[in-house]
């Protein structure tokens, strides 16, 4: 039991400090690596409940996907982050008063919460012990929250059409590929034949 608290502190307080860091470090690749640690505790802290499929999803997609990809993204684009810092004093006091709001709720939630008594009987469809981790998420997924899961997966699509659509520009000196004009090429507009005389060369007959 000990050594099981003292697995659940360290996990956790890796993990505190590394979402502190993805906030607090000023380079974003350094924020992203951050990130990839939490992701990775927090994976560990679902392996000590007892939910392994949760684990393995979390290092899977968050971890393997969208942390990478994060991570390539942020080294690929040319940002210029002193641009994007110019105007951070002008709206620091909205930020300041946002954030202090957001922690106060924070706290309020944590000093005062409590386990309703009527909580453990409003289950009405507990899962038997005998059925694996994976198939009993996706028993409770697919059958009484299918709706509420296909919802989900039509806003994650509509968010994602949206930010593509939001920040897709084209540079103008970028040289992109155009598939029709390449099926459209013809031999005659594409190859030149020119006659070289025997003993000259090519520039002294253009």
């Amino acid at each position: 039991m000990i050594v099981a608290a003292l697995f659940f502190y360290m996990f956790a307080g890796v993990c505190v400090a590394s979402a502190i860091m993805v906030v607090a470090a000023r380079n974003p690749v350094h924020s992203v690596l951050f990130l990839i640690l939490a992701f990775v505790n927090a994976a560990a802290l679902f392996v000590m409940m007892g939910a392994e499929f949760l684990a393995m999803i979390l290092v899977v997609v968050y971890v393997g996907a969208v942390a990478v990809l994060f991570l390539f993204v942020v080294m690929m684009l040319d940002v210029d982050f002193a641009e994007l810092k110019q105007g951070l004093l002008q709206y620091l006091p909205i930020g300041l008063v946002v954030g202090g709001i957001f922690v106060g709720e924070l706290l309020f939630v944590a000093l005062t919460w409590v386990i309703g008594s009527g909580i453990p009987q409003s289950i009405t469809a507990p899962i038997p012990s005998k059925i694996p981790n994976t198939e009993a998420i996706g028993l409770v997924l697919y059958t009484r929250y299918v709706y509420f899961f296909q919802a989900a997966g039509m806003i994650l699509l509509v968010a994602m059409v949206g930010a593509i659509v939001l920040t897709l520009h084209h540079r103008v000196r970028v040289r992109r590929q155009d598939i029709g004009a390449q099926v459209d090429r013809t031999p005659a507009a594409s190859i030149e034949v020119v006659k070289v005389r025997s003993g000259q060369g090519l520039g002294s007959n253009t």
